[in-house]
């Protein structure tokens, strides 16, 4: 019995090498390479397939992989929104992600963000820089005298809230389903009231066609002067053109943004920015008042354990069983 994992990175190793110790009967072969058309041919001969990427899995990858007799596929991530799922289920894949696997990684780093847009940490960070020691005028604001807008609150936004509210936050959400843990300290309201009554608002939403830009022109109007947006969710929930309009208006603060719209074009690479075709991240990597980051929210030690151990034993699942609690159905 033979996994074939896609896109190892160098901290997943170990954790690949520990799983594969406790299974000893599975063969469990790796690359670095991202799965595509060029690399689909690896994994001849193995039973599945484990993987992890933000760029699209192609139509004719998938019926690649199928071709060569594999159909069980699992994800490292959460996301499913880059696989043709109408293919996938005509070529009787089976697919698997990993939907929790550490709500505590990503939580954390949208409250740290938050701190550092509210403390201003970025401009004092550049007036160093310049031998400027002065406090004047960049003075902070508290988190305990914020209303934190929770949009979603599955389980990374539930943690969140929990967080911020352990600042002494003011904390309202919207979801459409509320969890009745949080309503003795989160407050659940309507979308629009949330974009009204927030000074800080962080997204917690899959990617899907009702949640496309959904922060743009129309909503960033209905919003506070100088709220702040956090997104460690995906990057095209958010119209880029209108937030960098709303930054230039006041309407938006600052803006902590672990996800961008084209991402795949920059992040986890080394680059020259000059050889970058993505003026939208160049105008806003240039702001004080906009934190950007590599999609780093869920890069800790306990989560990328958690998803290489628990993609692995899901396609085992797959491939011994038929099934997963993991599975993912389209």
């Amino acid at each position: 019995m033979k996994i074939y994992v896609y896109g190892v990175y160098n901290d997943e190793v170990p954790y690949i090498k520990e799983w594969q110790q406790e299974h000893p009967e599975v063969t469990v072969e790796t690359t670095t390479k991202l799965l595509n058309e060029e690399s689909v041919d690896l994994s001849k001969g193995s039973n599945g397939v484990v993987v992890f990427q933000q760029e699209p899995y192609s139509d004719g990858t998938l019926k690649k992989l199928a071709s060569n007799g594999i159909t069980k596929m699992s994800l490292r991530n959460v996301g499913v929104d880059n696989i043709n799922h109408e293919l996938a289920n005509k070529l009787g894949f089976q697919i698997t992600n990993v939907p929790v696997y550490s709500p505590a990684a990503i939580a954390e780093f949208s409250v740290t963000q938050a701190l550092n847009l509210l403390r201003r940490t970025k401009e004092f960070y550049l007036k160093l820089g310049k031998g400027d020691y002065n406090w004047a005028p960049h003075i902070a604001k508290e988190m305990n005298n914020q209303v934190v807008g929770i949009v979603g609150t599955g389980n990374i936004g539930s943690t969140a809230a929990k967080m911020f509210a352990g600042f002494g936050a003011k904390v309202i959400a919207y979801s459409r389903h509320k969890n009745p843990e949080l309503e003795k300290i989160v407050e659940y309201v309507e979308l629009e009231e949330l974009y009204k009554r927030s000074t800080i608002i962080s997204l917690y939403l899959p990617h899907v066609p009702a949640t496309s830009k959904m922060l743009n022109e129309e909503t960033f109007s209905m919003m506070k002067d100088g709220v702040l947006i956090i997104n460690t969710a995906r990057g095209p929930l958010i119209d880029e053109n209108a937030l960098i309009k709303a930054l230039d208006s006041g309407r938006v603060g600052g803006a902590a943004l672990d996800v961008l719209v084209g991402e795949t074009k920059i992040f986890n690479q080394q680059i020259d920015e000059d050889q970058v075709d993505y003026p939208e991240f160049k105008n806003l990597l240039k702001r004080p008042n906009v934190l950007i980051t590599p999609h780093i929210a869920f890069y800790t030690d306990q989560a990328v354990k958690n998803m290489v151990k628990m993609s692995l034993s899901a396609n085992l699942d797959l491939i011994t069983k038929g099934t997963s609690d993991k599975l993912v159905e389209f």
